[in-house]
């Protein structure tokens, strides 16, 4: 049996997990990271995107994530989320439609047009149709 350590994911609305888990994967802002038992004390910010728990028995979850922070503890594994959602409760047509937008936004700026929103729609949107895509390939592994 595997070592595990203490996770908790929150967000500003919930408590998303609490749990034991082997790993725990997400995008730093440095990069992809993975943390598992006895990893070293860290914190870091998270960019927009998936992160992926695997559980004491094995079982993944995927979660995404807008933005905020990851602290690894000696007992503990926190991820403080800006906002944060199951990635099955994500709709895809959503996120492809915010990511259409916010391309077509970007290509015909005008007047008082805030570049600095429009590509964080797009970031945020193009996170969103990674996790589905992740999601997707993680239902396929398992058949």
């Amino acid at each position: 049996m595997a070592m595990t350590t203490h996770c908790n994911i929150v967000s500003t609305e919930e408590s998303l997990f609490s749990g034991l888990v082997e790993l725990v994967v997400a995008t730093g802002s440095y990069g992809e990271l993975g943390i598992n038992y006895g990893h070293a004390p860290l914190l870091t910010e998270l960019k927009p995107g998936p992160v992926r728990l695997v559980k004491q028995n094995g079982e993944e979850e995927i979660y995404y994530l807008s933005g905020g922070y990851l602290e690894v503890q000696p007992d503990i594994v926190s991820i403080l989320a800006d906002t944060a959602t199951r990635a099955g409760d994500l709709d895809e047509a959503a996120a492809e439609e915010a990511r259409k937008q916010a391309l077509h936004d970007l290509q015909n700026q005008s007047g008082e047009f805030d570049f600095s929103r429009a590509t964080s729609q797009l970031a945020e949107a193009t996170a969103q149709l990674k996790t589905i895509e992740e999601l997707r390939r993680k239902a396929k592994a398992v058949r």
